[in-house]
């Protein structure tokens, strides 16, 4: 079944905003591959609404979806990061981060009008978002003097690899995804060139 070589992801960040008696919800829906990526877009946001009184989240990382979480920053428990995760999976999402920015509005909503409005607010940002299909992949590392580079590019465009890192001096590192469907077979064709080392990297 080739659908088992994909996952669902979006492929850019999108907003949500709902307001309930005077509380504000923002939302914002990244995609991300890595726990780092995710730590990042929470400090920014954190330096972005200093005057919040929670930024909850949730993440789900990896195609086998076993890496995830969900923060209720002090909301109570379940009332938050639940809803928000709730929604990454109705959608059969991963590498997603969204993250909800609250500002208090005075009243207190209560625990089913947390869940409600963390679930609206995520739902108006994923809604918003362009939902890609994309292979899943294996991520090596390949390492090459520069007079092969020709052959090593050739064959990773042929197989349809994403390319996330490359350095290309004298000599060359390209850290590349290839798409798991065929990858064994790449991996072997890049190897025999001559003076190429190829890593697997774990995520």
């Amino acid at each position: 079944m080739e659908d088992n070589n994909k996952y669902r992801t979006i492929s850019a960040d999108t907003t949500g905003d709902f307001r309930d008696r005077g509380s504000k919800f923002l939302a914002y829906a990244y995609p991300v591959m890595t726990a780092l990526e995710v730590k990042e877009k929470l400090q920014l946001l954190k330096k972005e609404h200093p005057k919040a009184v929670h930024h909850c989240y949730a993440y789900r990382l990896g195609t086998d979806g076993t890496q995830y979480r969900a923060n209720d920053d002090g909301e109570p428990s379940g009332s938050a990061g639940k809803p928000i995760i709730g929604q990454i999976d109705s959608l059969g999402l991963t590498n997603i981060l969204v993250v909800v920015v609250r500002y208090f509005g005075g009243t207190l909503l209560g625990v089913p009008g947390l869940i409600n409005a963390y679930k609206t607010v995520t739902l108006e940002a994923l809604g918003m978002a362009p939902i890609t299909e994309k292979w899943i992949e294996d991520l090596v590392e390949i390492n090459f003097d520069y007079p092969v580079m020709g052959e090593v590019l050739y064959l990773l465009k042929q197989s349809e690899a994403t390319v996330y890192k490359q350095e290309l001096q004298l000599f060359c590192v390209i850290n590349a995804g290839i798409p798991r469907l065929h990858s064994s077979s790449y991996v072997k064709k890049l190897s025999e060139i001559r003076g190429v080392t190829i890593k697997q990297i774990t995520t």
